[in-house]
């Protein structure tokens, strides 16, 4: 079973404020991070169990909307909480699973979402799809014998590192936009 997550839209929603909201929760009040979060392409993914207990924790408690934490259950039944993010299976979304296949631009991958020869997203949170990783790499055989123009090989060095959770290659990392992206030294 896939562990419940939340992106930022969903804990936007869950606490009722707007998703600019839990980027200045992390930015100006410091009164979220990302240890239980995972960052997949380049987006932070919170666990579920964290998040309904966030607005415990804050300064000003805020009250958790149970019918937003039930719809978004539900959705990702079936499903198990996890409260350590080492207890999560590897995940990926369009930037891992890019370099997963050494795939020269991701409209590759977007053209077989949109086709149905990529298997669906597991997950599609904050309006980005994720899946689990060993279904991806099981479908693989199959996506290579029906592709025309791609070789979709598997990147082994790739796949060991999303498998031990070392992957440190596109997508690994939160990238600064906006303001935050010409203070950052490059």
């Amino acid at each position: 079973m896939k562990p419940y997550l939340a992106g930022g839209a969903e804990f936007a929603a869950l606490y009722g404020v707007k998703r600019l909201q839990v980027s200045q929760w992390i930015s100006r009040d410091q009164t979220l991070d990302y240890r239980y979060a995972k960052i997949i392409s380049g987006s932070p993914y919170w666990l579920l169990h964290f998040v309904k207990g966030f607005g415990q924790t804050t300064p000003r408690p805020r009250h958790l909307n149970e019918a937003e934490l039930a719809r978004l259950v539900k959705e990702q039944d079936p499903g198990r909480w996890v409260s350590e993010v080492g207890e999560l299976p590897p995940l990926v979304g369009l930037a891992e699973v890019e370099a997963l296949f050494q795939l020269p631009s991701n409209a590759l991958l977007r053209n077989a979402i949109g086709t149905g020869r990529f298997r669906p997203a597991d997950y599609n949170l904050s309006g980005s799809p994720i899946w689990l990783l060993e279904p991806v790499v099981e479908d693989a055989p199959a996506l290579q014998a029906g592709a025309r123009n791609v070789d979709w090989a598997i990147d082994e060095r790739v796949l060991s590192s999303l498998r031990d959770g070392t992957y440190d290659g596109p997508g690994s990392r939160i990238v600064p936009r906006g303001k935050a992206a010409s203070r950052t030294p490059k």
